[in-house]
């Protein structure tokens, strides 16, 4: 396992880090805190969970995930071996029901923050993250922006505001994004150097091979202003990893499970997945493992987030980082690219 420091922070996070959505849904808290344990054997330090968690979210098991990783923290008494990374939940999302009155001000990140730590069981959050943006843009998948200005937002200059009271408190050592725009991250940024407020050091966004509008204003961004990629869905829902061919749906996956989860399904999505299945066993390679390493080879990737509901989808996982990158395999994938413009965004 590689380490690699990320910019404008003090943070060494590992080449893999561990997503954990699925802690307290389809994962018990014993299946978690064996996924955890041989993440960390494997050299993986970086923990990614969410106030909202597990998902799908639901009033009944949100903040679950966080509990769990906070009970393994306790037991094995290895907090000092991870970074911790976590998320507030902004409002217009499927967790409205988290406080009343929600939005990105100082009253809802302060009282997130303090339920997260709890939660957790620590003093301090490595990298606190903003879940999605509070005013009308597209995230999620959405296309065909179309300004409201009628909207409700907090603006990003509070939201800056209130984070930075935090790091100031001592509760946050770096704050970062997710799901967010050219736009946004460069508020952001411009925003702090006028301020004087803390950088947002990372963008947590979707990336994979059926997503890579990553690439299109972020990645410039990210390699110009460093503020690197946590990628996240690398694997589009599984589906990159070839369990769902043929329209299969084995018991107990997510797809199986939760019908709602639509993002990388539909005609486009089906062909691109083929043609990458092909190119995959052509090769003579796990298509998981491929899929996982073009995430991983880009230079604007800080780390590449993995989430697995059984410890052989974890090895398989955790072993793609023996994949070594070729320029056959550029090409082969960048030829792909071309024949599959962004099929799923």
């Amino acid at each position: 396992m590689k380490y690699r420091p990320l910019p404008h922070s003090q943070l060494e996070i590992s080449e893999l880090g561990l997503g954990t959505m699925t802690f307290g849904e389809q994962n018990s808290a014993q299946e978690a805190f064996d996924q955890m344990d041989r993440a960390r054997a494997a050299g993986v330090n970086l923990l990614d969970a969410a106030e909202m968690y597990p998902v799908p979210p639901r009033p009944e098991t949100q903040g679950d995930t966080e509990s769990i990783i906070g009970h393994y923290l306790k037991q094995r008494g290895n907090r000092h071996q991870w970074v911790i990374a976590t998320k507030v939940a902004a409002p217009g999302g499927p967790c409205d029901y988290l406080r009343p009155q929600m939005a990105l001000d100082r009253r809802n990140i302060q009282a997130a923050c303090d339920a997260s730590l709890t939660r957790l069981g620590i003093d301090c959050i490595d990298l606190y993250q903003v879940h999605w943006p509070h005013r009308h843009t597209n995230f999620f998948g959405n296309l065909a922006y179309q300004p409201d200005e009628a909207e409700s937002r907090t603006p990003i200059l509070e939201t800056l505001s209130a984070l930075a009271e935090l790091v100031q408190a001592g509760k946050v050592r770096h704050i970062g994004v997710s799901n967010e725009t050219p736009w946004g991250v460069m508020q952001y940024l411009h925003l702090a150097d006028k301020h004087d407020l803390p950088r947002i050091v990372a963008i947590q966004n979707p990336y994979s091979l059926l997503n890579r509008s990553f690439e299109v204003g972020l990645a410039e961004i990210a390699h110009r202003q460093g503020v690197e990629l946590l990628a996240y869905s690398p694997l589009a829902f599984g589906t990159l990893s070839g369990k769902y061919a043929g329209g299969a749906r084995p018991p107990g996956t997510r797809l199986s499970l939760f019908e709602r989860f639509k993002r990388y399904s539909g005609p486009a999505a089906e062909a691109a997945i083929d043609d990458f299945l092909t190119l995959a066993r052509d090769h003579g390679l796990s298509p998981a493992q491929l899929a996982l390493a073009f995430v991983r080879s880009r230079p604007f990737t800080a780390s590449t987030l993995v989430g697995a509901t059984t410890l052989t989808q974890l090895e398989e996982n955790l072993a793609s980082v023996d994949l070594a990158w070729s320029d056959e395999l550029e090409a082969a994938l960048q030829a792909l690219g071309e024949r599959h413009r962004y099929p799923c965004p």
